[in-house]
């Protein structure tokens, strides 16, 4: 099949992989929209501390059915559907638990499977979902995204009333304020590119620029208490580092931004007793898919409008362009149809 192979950083092509085999649990599925995410982005460059190559990436899949396996009931031919691309093991500590997204074993389709930036894509019945009709594959694609926004707000408890402070207005920023703004809380985000910080206000944002301004302006926008949750989807030790500060006491730390593997990140000790705060990591999601179809087949959710629609094959220069300049598109979505 046609897919665009990543052989090493920067070296995408247009090239040939074998297409997959359906098995008796497998769906098969020929996307149609396939957006290009952050962590895409980072096996690019190579800053991704799982990525092994050659891989296709591509997680955040629409698609229709184009072939079942024997044991599959929930899908048919020509079904519109996405895919959840975290795959678990089942068998280790985390999937007993109910916490496939941390499996031992982890499986992420786009990563360790061939992901949607091809002809064809397969996933476990058990990773594939509706789309209801009505819905538009190119929105359907946010899904994925958007479910991190979920799992972060479940993570750090968003509650009506609470002063969420984000760090990044990038994609999955903005995910997570709409799911916070939904949840009735005073959404902040903080980012230093002022077109996405425009359009966080179009989305309902108050939004405030990052750097030395920062925290003064929270603490007094807070009483000179701190924010209720920050949540970080930046993946910037500095900006990491800066949560402890801006955080009220006794109150939420939510790390989303995916830091380079051997880079650590410091936090004053004594600060985790005299603030006593829950720092929490949110890692993908667990079971987010429902809520998320459901808030962008409703229209709740606004920010699938920063959609650049791109055709795959020609998209060799988008990767470039963005790896240049993550800020040159709020999201581009590949197509295939």
């Amino acid at each position: 099949m046609k897919a665009l192979v990543l052989d090493a950083p920067e070296q995408l092509k247009v090239g040939d992989w074998p297409a997959p085999r359906c098995g008796p649990g497998d769906v098969v599925i020929r996307p149609i929209a396939a957006g290009i995410c952050a962590g895409d982005m980072q096996h690019y460059a190579g800053r991704n501390p799982y990525t092994k190559y050659p891989l296709i990436c591509g997680h955040e899949v629409c698609g229709t059915v184009v072939e079942a396996g024997a044991d599959v009931s929930r899908f048919k031919c020509s079904d519109l559907v996405v895919i959840e691309p975290v795959v678990g093991c089942g068998h280790c500590y985390s999937c007993r638990h109910g916490n496939p997204n941390c499996c031992m074993n982890f499986c992420l389709i786009g990563l360790h499977r061939p992901g949607g930036y091809a002809d064809l894509c397969v996933a476990p019945e058990q990773n594939v979902h509706a789309v209801p009709a009505g819905l538009d594959p190119v929105t359907a694609s946010f899904a994925e995204p958007l479910t991190i926004g979920i799992q972060a707000c479940r993570r750090g408890s968003v509650a009506a009333g609470d002063y969420c402070l984000i760090l990044g207005a990038g994609p999955i920023g903005l995910a997570i304020l709409e799911i916070a703004k939904l949840r009735g809380a005073r959404v902040v985000i903080t980012d230093l590119n002022e077109e996405r910080l425009a359009f966080a206000r179009e989305l309902g944002a108050e939004t405030l620029k990052s750097g030395d301004t920062l925290l003064p302006t929270v603490l007094e926008q807070t009483c000179n208490a701190g924010a209720d949750i920050v949540v970080d989807a930046t993946g910037s030790p500095r900006a990491i580092e800066s949560t402890i500060d801006l955080v009220a006491p006794g109150a939420r730390v939510v790390i989303v931004g995916l830091v380079k593997k051997g880079i650590g990140v410091t936090l004053p000790g004594l600060d985790f007793t005299r603030k006593e705060v829950n720092i929490l990591g949110s890692r993908n999601s667990v079971n987010c898919f429902p809520e998320a179809i459901a808030l962008l087949a409703s229209g709740a959710i606004k920010y699938p409008r920063v959609a650049t629609r791109i055709p795959i094959w020609d998209s060799l220069p988008v990767f470039a362009k963005l790896h240049e300049n993550p800020a040159a598109l709020h999201k581009a979505v590949l197509m295939l149809d």
